[in-house]
């Protein structure tokens, strides 16, 4: 199938011969995807994309032909993409990974020996920093009253014991809804978590946690069927709650204690690594405490309660102390 009828010069290029050589390039660089089976959906991207790119060098008086291409080139044009166009970081990736296969064909077919990809690399997309709810916000989804209903009650009384668990110990839901009975120590209040890449740690379990698993384990002996060995089970299978219930249970949670907020169950494991954080200032233990094997994964928490580190800021810092006396003067 030929696929060059996709790819032709803007009209304002003339008669120019390296830019014929660069547009005929590129719709057989086009046709050659279509024989190696690209997806249609993947050659109209990379069409797209190296289209751009070439319309780009041609309006650009500091290139003189795309086969002559910086790295510096790059770097204008993807400037422009991002800042200007506003497209986002995935689709300057994929542009990237067009205009590289579209120098490697043309490298290939002798066209040129230059290729301004190589080594050119896009700035990774800004993490977004986790959402964070307020203590008292968590407070109001914990210390909700008990349901009047004896059904719903019951249910609360181990939707409880999780929401707890997951806040004081800051674990992953996959992490909650794999625990065993035997997992969990309420006189030494530590439970033993297994994490991602089937790491084992232990994590403390704090006392409103340890209460309310104590007061939920009389209700789990009497629903768990098949000698089920799980901390947390289905009031009506008897067996292991799945990570997508307990998703389930914790919006109804919030709704019941009137929270407009999306509360998901990774917030809670946000919420605990922000607040002890902020109240201890000890990265490397938070880092130990979430299980993370890399402490720059733990660091985005330092930049979530500014406002706190403002505080601390404000008393520790002795030219902040300067300024609030002179100026309270």
């Amino acid at each position: 199938m030929r696929l060059s009828h996709l790819l032709t010069p803007p009209s304002n290029t003339g008669n120019n011969h390296d830019c014929d050589i660069a547009w005929q390039c590129s719709n057989d660089w086009l046709d050659e995807l279509a024989w190696q089976n690209y997806a249609d959906h993947t050659i109209k991207t990379y069409q797209l994309a190296v289209s751009q790119f070439l319309t780009f060098v041609e309006q650009d008086s500091q290139i003189a032909t795309a086969f002559a291409c910086t790295r510096q080139d790059l770097l204008r044009f993807f400037g422009t993409r991002l800042e200007e166009s506003g497209i986002q970081p995935v689709s300057a990736k994929l542009a990237l990974s067009a205009i590289k296969s579209f120098y490697q064909f043309a490298i290939n077919q002798g066209i040129t020996t230059t290729d301004p990809t190589v080594g050119y690399r896009l700035k990774p997309a800004t993490k977004k920093l986790p959402s964070i709810a307020d203590v008292d916000l968590i407070n109001q989804l914990l210390d909700q009253p008990m349901p009047d209903d004896a059904a719903k009650a019951r249910l609360w009384v181990r939707d409880k014991a999780m929401f707890e668990l997951m806040y004081s110990s800051g674990l992953r839901v996959s992490e909650l809804a794999s625990l065993d009975i035997g997992d969990i120590d309420l006189a030494a209040g530590l439970v033993r978590v297994l994490g991602k890449g089937n790491k084992t740690r232990q994590v403390p379990v704090g006392r409103k946690a340890v209460i309310a698993i104590t007061n939920y384990l009389p209700h789990r002996d009497l629903w768990q069927e098949q000698d089920s060995a799980a901390l947390f089970i289905s009031e009506r299978h008897g067996t292991r709650l799945s990570t997508r219930a307990i998703q389930l249970r914790l919006k109804l949670a919030a709704t019941a204690a009137g929270i407009d907020l999306n509360l998901y169950p990774h917030l809670l494991r946000h919420c605990f690594a922000s607040h002890l954080l902020s109240a201890s200032g000890d990265l490397r233990a938070v880092q130990e405490l979430l299980g993370h094997s890399n402490i720059s994964t733990t660091q985005i928490y330092t930049h979530v309660d500014f406002a706190a580190l403002t505080r601390i800021y404000d008393h520790a810092h002795p030219r902040a102390q300067l300024y609030k006396k002179s100026h309270n003067a």
